[in-house]
């Protein structure tokens, strides 16, 4: 990134590199969201996450109100939580014929042992089910600080096979990862992979709006590795515990990666709404309408509006 840092300039970089963010719900979350039209834009592409032990008929049934609400549903499905190959046919074949979908988000699932014969993402995309489906956007899993479940070495082959599987399908296919709190890890992730070979363009993860005790319950959950640091560090002070993070430092480095390094490979920001939808949404908008101001010294940023 360059050393000069002019405010309007980055205030623009920040405005692009939000605007088309994506977000995402759980059928849980949705029982408790009477519309999400108070909350979200129309267009917007809203994941719906799948979580161990939950029935793929909530995924339908939420992704078919996020349809009906005029939005577009991203239904994830865990390789490891589906029992046959029958079964996700099954899936495709509902989800196809209920709601209507082009884009799905292929993952192995937070499950220990697998309920049948998947036992990861790349398998489900061997089956030509999302093809035969007329499935156009397929997202797949990327770990930029490592997993608990998989080494270095599996990380990387994971990445290869992806990268050769997308000359097999006429899906666009992206990288979609967990949630990160510094940029500098991330940056020097997407230089790596990219230095083996990586060409799959990424969905980055950034936290919304939580407090500091949330955030790092979320993180310690996930397998968050050396971005975390930035919470530790704030964590000494007990007081802030309770304080709500934004993300603003996060979002503002990234943006100047994205806009000034012509090989940087995100692409787009995938928005978790830790602390809720209705503050992570609101300061979102904030953001992509230009509603903040930079701190003249590379803070970050703050917004202007009350977010509730």
């Amino acid at each position: 990134m360059s050393t000069e840092f002019n405010p309007e300039v980055v205030k623009q970089q920040i405005i692009d590199f939000m605007t088309g963010f994506t977000i995402e719900t759980t059928p849980g979350s949705a029982l408790k969201t009477p519309d999400y039209r108070v909350h979200l834009r129309p267009g917007t592409e809203i994941a719906v996450t799948f979580l161990p032990g939950s029935d793929f008929a909530d995924t339908v049934s939420t992704s078919k109100r996020l349809k009906d609400e005029g939005f577009i549903p991203l239904p994830h499905f865990a390789a490891r939580s589906i029992r046959s190959h029958n079964n996700f046919e099954e899936y495709l074949k509902t989800l196809q014929g209920e709601v209507g979908i082009e884009h799905a988000v292929a993952l192995g699932g937070a499950v220990d042992k697998p309920l049948g014969e998947f036992e990861s993402s790349m398998q489900l995309m061997e089956t030509g089910l999302f093809d035969k489906y007329g499935i156009k956007s397929i997202g797949v899993a990327g770990h930029p600080e490592g997993s608990p479940d998989i080494n270095e070495a599996g990380l990387r082959e994971a990445i290869a096979w992806k990268n050769a599987f997308k000359e097999q399908t006429d899906a666009y296919m992206y990288i979609a990862t967990q949630f990160c709190f510094e940029a500098e890890p991330i940056i020097a992730w997407d230089k790596k992979i990219q230095a083996e070979g990586n060409k799959l363009p990424i969905h980055l993860g950034v936290p919304g709006l939580a407090t500091l005790k949330t955030l790092m319950n979320h993180a310690k959950a996930c397998g968050i590795g050396s971005s975390m640091r930035v919470l530790t560090r704030q964590a000494k002070n007990i007081a802030k515990l309770m304080t709500v993070n934004a993300p603003d430092k996060l979002v503002m480095d990234l943006a100047r990666y994205h806009a000034e390094d012509p090989n940087c490979g995100i692409k787009k920001v995938h928005m978790y709404p830790l602390g809720g939808m209705k503050k992570s949404a609101a300061w979102s908008y904030a953001v992509t309408d230009g509603d903040f101001t930079v701190d003249p010294k590379g803070k970050g940023f703050k917004v202007n509006r009350d977010i509730g």
